[in-house]
């Protein structure tokens, strides 16, 4: 009797642990969630090692590489961000580097592109974790270099970049790879100036607007507090879009061929010269009299004259300039009453001017660029440290940004970086893209 009981004993046991591993089996496949995450959760995963979600305190990491193609050069920026539970993410580190030249000077062999691309990914793989590399997202947006060329040429270089993206261990698809439009740069600024000043965190924190002037474009972006300026602002200038779980509404516009050099060059009167067999000496009211020297811009070399003495140089390059600006630009309303950071040359023309410190910023009224022309152009001569076309900027950025809405007594701030982190596009594009991804 002892044998048949001795063998029910391990029948009940044995059945009992086949019914516990069917258990575990069953549980482990209803549950996949807890080993495997959506992509948009995995990528804020644990740098240290695995793959899975790093819980200390319900924090957890995600990167976003993105490449800055522009004209002179190609930099990559690796940002490495702090995901919190309902809460907006925060920049937890950032690799950056640079090298020359840009994608464009390759555009008559695209093949060459290829190994400073390769140079560049190398970097992010070091600085990216490798359980997480299939889910970080790497993205390159072409800026002025690659909008000038045509569009054959453009596309193949564009084409070459993305199969190495495609054969990286990078999360890259279609819409990685392309040359971005002036209003998204503008918008991408935005997010990241009011990002960095905590703007963005919640849907009731106070933004502020945004004013680049860049070599071939300038943009204004802000977000309108008033209905009626989103009823009575041309369409195409108000944007909506998802940021952290909130929808913004902007008003923005880039004005391609309004930025200095390109002013610089319409009120100099080289846009009416034909450079390809031509003349390009340019004389103009708004250099000092006496002055003589030359200009390269676009590859053309232009041989300047300053014109006769005896005409006020103010008043006659202030009426140059307002013809150029003459129903070019549109007045923002409400722009007058909201704060605004401004970058690139109003930022350095403030530096030439000594109103700010380089390396510190600080703030501007529109009345100190007018005064400053005033008082730059109406000296008898230029001295050598100073540019000859100090008067003309001058001029150009008060008049413009009178156009664009702004009294003299309206006040700007004026930064390079905020919280020591740059502020370009790159940082707003990268969030920009992270949120499509959470949409697809």
């Amino acid at each position: 009797m002892k044998r048949p009981k001795l063998a029910g004993v391990f029948l009940f046991v044995g059945c009992l642990l086949a019914y516990l591993m069917f258990v575990k089996r069953h549980y482990a496949v209803s549950k996949p969630e807890a080993y495997r995450l959506p992509p948009h959760h995995r990528a804020g995963s644990d740098p240290i090692g695995d793959d899975r979600p790093a819980s200390a305190a319900g924090q957890s990491f995600q990167y976003g590489i993105m490449f800055d193609a522009g004209s002179t050069g190609t930099r990559i920026h690796i940002f490495k961000f702090q995901i919190e539970e309902k809460e907006a993410p925060q920049l937890a580190h950032e690799t950056f580097r640079a090298i020359k030249p840009g994608l464009s000077a390759y555009a008559d062999d695209p093949d060459k592109c290829a190994s400073g691309i390769v140079e560049l990914l190398e970097v992010a793989k070091s600085s990216v974790p490798p359980p997480i590399w299939n889910i970080t997202p790497v993205v390159l947006k072409a800026t002025a270099g690659l909008r000038l060329l045509p569009g054959d040429k453009a596309n193949h270089l564009l084409d070459r970049v993305r199969a190495l993206f495609l054969e990286s261990p990078f999360l890259s698809r279609d819409d990685s790879v392309s040359i971005m439009d002036g209003t998204d740069e503008g918008i991408s600024a935005w997010i990241t100036v009011n990002f960095l000043i905590g703007g963005l965190h919640s849907a009731d924190s106070p933004t502020v607007g945004m004013l680049d002037l860049g070599g071939g474009s300038t943009q204004i972006t802000f977000s309108p507090q008033d209905e009626k300026t989103i009823q009575t602002s041309p369409i195409d200038y108000i944007r909506s879009f998802q940021m952290f779980n909130n929808t913004h509404t902007v008003y923005t516009h880039s004005y391609l061929g309004l930025g200095l050099m390109s002013a610089r060059l319409t009120v100099l009167g080289g846009v009416d010269a034909s450079p390809l067999g031509g003349s390009t000496e340019l004389v103009s009211p708004c250099l000092a009299p006496e002055y003589s020297g030359s200009w390269e811009h676009a590859d053309v070399v232009y041989t300047l004259k300053g014109q006769k003495a005896g005409e006020p140089v103010y008043e006659a390059c202030l009426t140059k300039v307002e013809k150029v600006l003459y129903r070019k630009v549109t007045k923002a309303s409400e722009a007058a009453d909201i704060d605004f950071y401004a970058f690139s040359y109003y930022y350095d023309r403030a530096v030439d001017l000594g109103v700010i410190e380089e390396k510190r910023g600080g703030t501007i009224k529109v009345a100190d660029y007018m005064e400053a022309a005033r008082r730059v152009c109406s000296s008898p001569s230029t001295s050598p440290l100073q540019s000859p076309f100090l008067c003309l900027d001058l001029v150009y950025i008060s008049v413009l940004l009178q156009e664009l809405g702004f009294p003299p007594h309206k006040q700007f701030k004026l930064a390079r970086t905020i919280n020591q982190v740059e502020t370009s596009w790159a940082l707003g594009a990268t969030f920009h893209y992270i949120e499509s991804l959470k949409r697809h």
